[in-house]
């Protein structure tokens, strides 16, 4: 086979190629393609906004996640479209569609992806224009381009030298260069291009998003005091482990509460790794993770014993719940299979009872009560009244609400918000100004060129208005 045999048929395969690259470069730069990209991401998000959505906890844990999706469907149950149902199965749709994780299904970040690449490919395809742009500068201008009937235009009734016209201009924080019979000024030459900056920005921005849409994990510990909770499901290498040392929330003279701080210690492989008292505004960093306090709520510490007196438990309940609007928690008493449901209210006095209602599952497979019980603060419960078990009310407790998260776009966020800011303020706060001034025996003719944003005539006037009096002493010196 000869050379030319070759280069012909490498011409004939290479042409396809050539030809879907540069159908997919005109794709990528089209207006009408970004819009319907922006539009489909817009609508997912509202969808995302709408939709109850799982935590980020949640889609690692598949335990964890058919517990939300019965969640979801209870809340749909109700949904009927004439008589029929529809609640469970449209909530099996938004599953298998990833709605209700949006912001961290595959098909939202390859879009988030899609749209960066986009806007990479515009960027790359207007950068020649913007920097011929930016790069060309036309001293010389025909006598026409300085007509007095087009739009900012003026001209200073008086001989001028080329010095003073540079040293008129300079003042104004033009760049002046010269040509025979013309001085021409420019302010801010290449701040169009600080768009690039914004656009590099975005696309920080997105690929933030979807860095963190990906890789993010974001859950809620509910602690009591001494009690501990890995932050990843169980068996995940490197796993935090947090405690909750201790919670304190104190109260004013009023009644309302001050503040409220956790005194945390992360675990990692059983080693201590960070400790540190963290408030709302002042959280635990370590390791790329945050805990921060989000909320508290009340407890209440048992003491349960059997009938032959052995500790069952000791601890806080936690009544993160509420029941009839009141704080509510539930304990399954170890080595048993009885559950207590806790509830936390008020005697008509003003003090603190507690109710125990004992729950047990029955023959037909429905839950029934084995027993209701008040206790006040301190009170132990006659185990023939309580199923066989003694629970003693040793005082009214607290748990802390610790949000515990990895966000591993952060940084990208705030580069990008600093490109995006920056690139905003060059190009509106710093637009391109250009002055040409034509010199000729017994006048000086002015033209004003200048990007958006800009209040031309005023300008024009003002550097008019200093050519003048430039002019005037001159005059009178040579006088």
């Amino acid at each position: 086979m000869t050379g030319a045999s070759i280069a012909q048929r490498s011409a004939r395969f290479s042409d396809p190629l050539a030809e879907i690259g540069l159908a997919a470069w005109r794709l990528l730069t089209s207006v009408r393609f970004a819009v319907i990209q922006i539009i489909v991401i817009a609508v997912a998000g509202v969808f995302g906004t709408l939709l109850p959505q799982m935590p980020a906890s949640a889609v690692q844990d598949p335990s964890q996640y058919a517990q939300q999706i019965q969640m979801i469907q209870s809340q749909y149950a109700g949904l009927a479209v004439l008589g029929i149902p529809i609640g469970p199965a449209l909530v099996d749709v938004f599953d298998r569609l990833g709605l209700l994780h949006v912001f961290s299904v595959w098909w939202f970040t390859t879009l988030l992806a899609l749209l960066a690449v986009s806007i990479v490919v515009c960027t790359l395809d207007r950068t020649p224009r913007l920097w011929r742009q930016a790069r060309e500068v036309h001293v010389t201008q025909p006598a026409g381009f300085f007509d007095l009937r087009l739009a900012n235009r003026a001209q200073v009734q008086a001989p001028l030298e080329p010095d003073v016209v540079a040293a008129v201009l300079r003042r104004h924080r033009f760049v002046v260069r010269r040509a025979e019979g013309i001085v021409y000024g420019d302010r801010n030459q290449y701040f169009r291009l600080a768009t690039l900056l914004t656009h590099a920005g975005l696309v920080t921005f997105l690929l933030a998003a979807a860095i963190t849409g990906a890789f993010g994990y974001q859950t809620v510990l509910v602690l009591g005091d001494g009690q501990t909770a890995p932050v990843q499901p169980v068996g995940t290498p490197g796993n935090l482990i947090i405690k909750n040392v201790q919670f304190e929330a104190p109260v004013r003279a009023n009644g309302t509460f001050a503040d409220f701080w956790t005194n945390v210690v992360v675990y990692r492989d059983g080693r201590a790794i960070a400790q540190k008292t963290i408030h709302v505004n002042d959280p635990l960093t370590v390791d790329g993770w945050v805990v921060h306090q989000n909320t508290f709520g009340p407890a209440a510490n048992l003491e349960i014993h059997d009938a032959h007196g052995r500790l069952l438990w000791t601890g806080p309940v936690l009544l993160a719940g509420t029941l009839a609007g009141l704080p509510q928690g539930f304990l399954t008493i170890p080595g048993s299979s009885t559950g207590l449901l806790v509830v936390l209210d008020r005697t008509q006095a003003g003090a603190p009872r507690l109710t125990l209602q004992g729950l047990k599952a029955g023959s037909d497979g429905t839950t029934q009560e084995a027993f209701i019980q008040s206790l006040s603060e301190g009170q132990t419960s006659a185990a023939s009244t309580t199923g066989g078990y003694s629970i003693q009310w040793t005082g009214v407790g607290a748990f802390s609400g610790l949000v515990v998260r990895r966000d591993p776009g952060q940084m990208l966020v705030w580069i990008a918000f600093t490109l995006m800011t920056a690139g905003l303020v060059l190009t509106f706060y710093f637009p391109r100004r250009r002055v040409w001034v034509r010199l000729r025996p017994d006048r000086a003719q002015v033209t004003m060129l200048a990007d958006r944003y800009v209040d031309v005539p005023r300008e024009l006037g003002t550097v008019v208005r200093h050519l003048g009096a430039a002019a005037d002493l001159g005059a009178a010196g040579r006088a």
